[in-house]
This record gives C-alpha cells, structure tokens and sequence, in this order.
C-alpha cells in the first residue's frame, strides 16, 4: 500500500516518546454507527462471560477450563484426561477458525471479540470517561496538581476499577475450579479456604494491572495473535483502512478551509483535523496504513464519517477495505487460500462430530495386573488377575455395574464386598477383578477377549484385554 507522506511516517511505537519512555494513550470518547454496533455486541458478550460457567447443560457447567484436574467443558460436553484428544480438536478448529477470519477480516476478533478489548473499552474506559471526562478533560486532570478534586477523582476511578477486578477475578475462578466448587468456598466463608482466597488476590491484582495501568500495551506487546496477524494479513485481507488514494490525491492532505476547492488545487479529501488518531485507543495514525496496534475497533471510521459529513464530503475515507479494493476497487473474493482454510475447517469439525457421537458416557480400561502370568485352578480352570478402572462422564450415578464376557465361556469376579457396585456421577471406580476360563476353551497361550460392561442390563461399554493361559504343543 502507497504510504502518505513519507516524511511523516513513524517508524516507533505510537505508545513511546522519543526518550522510550511510556506515553499515555486518551482517547476521545468514540460515537457513530459501528461504535453503537459494537456496544450491543459487548452487552451480549459480557452477559455470556459473566453467565456461562453458571449455566449447565445435562447437569455439565457450560464452559469450564480445569486445568489442574484436566477437565474441561465446551458447550456443555466434558473432556476428561482421556478424551484429550478431542479437547485438542477443540481447540485446532477455533485456532483455524480464528486464522480464517483473520485473513479474510484482518483483526476484527481484536475489535469485536476479544475479552481484553471488551472490558477495556466497554467497562473500564467508559468509567473513566463517567468520572474523568472526554480526552481532554483526562489530559488537563494528569497534569493537574494533586489536589481535592484529583484525590477524588483518581481514588473513586481505582476503587472502582479494583472492585471489577475482582469480581472478573471471581468468574475467572468459575470457569478453572467450577462454579459449584466457587460458589461453596463463598458459602464456607474465606478463611475456610485460605489458598483459594489468595489466588483471588492474585488474580484481582493482575486485572487490576492489565485494565488499570497496561491497558493497550497488552495488544501492541503481550497478546500474540498482534503478530501473527502479520502473517495472515495479505492485500486481499479486509481491515479497517485509509483511502489514501481519495485523502491524498496529488498534492497530499489539506486542512479544511470554507468553500475552498481542494479538487481544483489537487488536495484530497483529508482535512488533517487528527481527529482519527484522537480516537484510536492505541494511539496510532491509521494514515500510514496496517499496523501491528490496528485491533479493527473502527473508532477512526465512525470520527472521520462524522467529519467528512459535516463539511459535506462523502463518508467511507476511511472504511472496511482491502488494499486490493482501495488500489484496484477490485471487491472481495473466496480466494484459494480462504477455501484452503474453509476446508480444513470443515474437516476437524466433521471428525470432532463424528467422535463426540461415538463417544460413551463410561469409559472402561481393563489392564493385566503387572508381573502376573496366569494361575491353575481346580477342574483345568485358569485364572488371571486384572486391574479395572471405569470413569463415569455424566452428571448421574451409574448403579449396578457387572461384567461379562463376549465369545468365551468363562466367569469374572470383581474383588470386591459386592459383586455389582455403582460409578459415581463425574469419578471413577476402580479395582481388581480375575477372569477365570477354562483351558480347553483356548485356543492359544495368548487369547484376545472382549468384555462387556453393563449397568443392570444394559450394555454401556465393552473393551479387550489379552488373557494368557499355558503354551499348547498339539
């Protein structure tokens, strides 16, 4: 993409003054369409964070992240340790489909989606701009002497801002422990629950860090997919975008001047009135093209919409666009690589369905106990030892669990007070069983069996294990 007015162009962060040191960011309080868009997308997306390790389907929280037991909920399914692989899918298809949009749509994740951006923009910034006022207000206030109205100010704003960091730090805590394990640890009291308390803190305090003091530098420095969008990005890529072509013309930007025509002296339709860069919450000049601190919020295209129509100029100088389109006016198209992308897609998430189907609510794992062979028994029986292990999935008891075997004559007996037992709702049972059949049943000294596992009557999982007897030498 052409860059305006080379002369200018920046070639440091936007967030450092010339001495490195960090300068902050005040942007004026943004208005228009999109921004009106994104505050009913916010509204629905804040509901959704703040709700959903509280919502349960079939008794499993909607959402959960445990990461120390490694168990984890998404959209109501669990995945225990053994179904590690289909958390991996999980996560495989939203990396694709977060790579997808990024090259069709550039970071509009960034804008839209992102947590960060969210609360920054839509509860922080928002308080900040009830107490401290629009840009610059905030701007005469930091250079203001510390004084009653400033110790107000600032002491209301950070008590605040420490307040909803704490309870993001709470729903945090339900989306890692459970929010059934959260909400009794509050009933407890907490001093009950010491180290829980001060893993709150923690996370209160890194909150507070990010909204309070961080901010934008969490999506120029820490956030990852900031550069990885410079991989996806290409000139077909759809991003928030300076015409540069209709704001430069021949002769370069202009500042507004009453019935002037700027067409005739060869100026373009930008008015140099900074009010783009005045909005941005990174602080960058979207007139020198994609950058790095670009999340697509589209503050820059509400503020030079408003402009251009109060000096009756067309709207859309700056505008969702690609560099294709801006270069060539060529429109948006599927290309290779999107479908490249699009099938993969459709690829992990038909395999993850077709898993998930197949999937059972009870997992069983029979092992041959170590160092055991086999064992004779009275009237030519053999015998081995096994462990066993069911892991129940669901939010229900399973009663009357018993074992049988497909395909041989033979008995199990499960090494317990009881003969049939119960797999607690999401845990496990598990044991010693031996397996008795007899040795003309055999057909070799390495036998394949298959064991069902019923709850009462019916079948809920089967799995094989290898039964060893003596070495035949017919």
């Amino acid at each position: 993409m052409k860059t305006p007015q080379n002369e200018s162009f920046r070639d440091t962060l936007g967030t450092l003054t010339d001495e490195g040191k960090r300068k902050w960011v005040f942007p004026k309080k943004p208005s228009g369409k999109f921004y009106d868009y994104r505050k009913w997308v916010s509204y629905v997306l804040l509901g959704f964070f703040l709700l959903a390790p509280f919502i349960k389907i079939n008794g499993n929280q909607f959402l959960m992240f445990n990461i120390l037991e490694r168990r984890f909920n998404i959209f109501g399914f669990p995945f225990w340790p053994q179904d590690f692989h289909l958390f991996v899918i999980s996560m495989l298809i939203g990396v694709i489909f977060i790579a997808l949009f990024t090259v069709a749509f550039g970071r509009i994740f960034c804008g839209w989606i992102c947590p960060q951006t969210i609360f920054m923009e839509m509860v922080f910034r928002r308080i900040e701009y009830w107490i401290d006022g629009d840009r610059g207000a905030q701007m005469r206030l930091d250079r203001q002497e510390w004084n009653v109205e400033k110790i107000r100010k600032r002491g209301l704003k950070w008590f605040l801002f420490l307040v909803i960091s704490f309870v993001i730090s709470n729903v945090f805590l339900a989306y890692l422990i459970g929010s059934d394990k959260l909400i009794s640890y509050i009933l407890a009291g907490p001093m009950a629950n010491v180290s829980t308390l001060i893993s709150l803190l923690i996370f209160t305090a890194v909150f507070y860090f990010v909204f309070a003091w961080f901010r934008e530098q969490v999506c120029i420095i820490a956030c990852p997919y900031g550069r990885l969008q410079g991989v996806l990005l290409d000139n077909k890529s759809i991003v928030v975008a300076y015409d540069h072509k209709r704001g430069e013309a021949e002769n370069g930007r202009k500042k507004f001047r009453k019935n002037e025509d700027r067409e005739a002296l060869g100026h373009g339709d930008c008015i140099d009135c900074f009010q783009c860069v005045n909005v941005c919450p990174t602080g960058i000049d979207i007139r020198n093209g994609t950058q790095l601190e670009c999340v697509n919020c589209t503050a820059c295209i509400d503020e030079c919409d408003h402009i251009m129509e109060s000096i009756n100029l067309p709207k859309g100088l700056i505008r969702y666009a690609s560099e294709e389109n801006i270069e060539k006016k060529k429109k948006f198209e599927f290309t290779p690589r999107l479908k490249g992308y699009s099938a993969v897609l459709v690829i992990l998430t038909g395999l993850l369905i077709g898993m998930l189907m197949l999937r059972n609510d009870v997992e069983a794992r029979v092992l041959r106990l170590p160092g055991q062979l086999f064992e004779h028994k009275d009237n030519n029986i053999i015998s081995n030892v096994f462990t066993y292990k069911l892991i129940n999935k669901t939010t229900r008891d399973i009663p009357e669990i018993n074992f049988k075997l497909r395909s041989y004559k033979g008995t199990i007996k499960v090494v317990s007070a009881e003969d049939r037992f119960t797999v607690p709702k999401q845990g496990m049972a598990e044991g010693t069983l031996f397996i008795e059949i007899n040795q003309g049943d055999l057909k070799s000294d390495k036998n394949k069996l298959m064991i069902e596992v019923y709850s009462d009557d019916d079948l809920i999982e089967t799995t094989t294990v290898n039964f060893l007897g003596p070495r035949s030498y017919k």
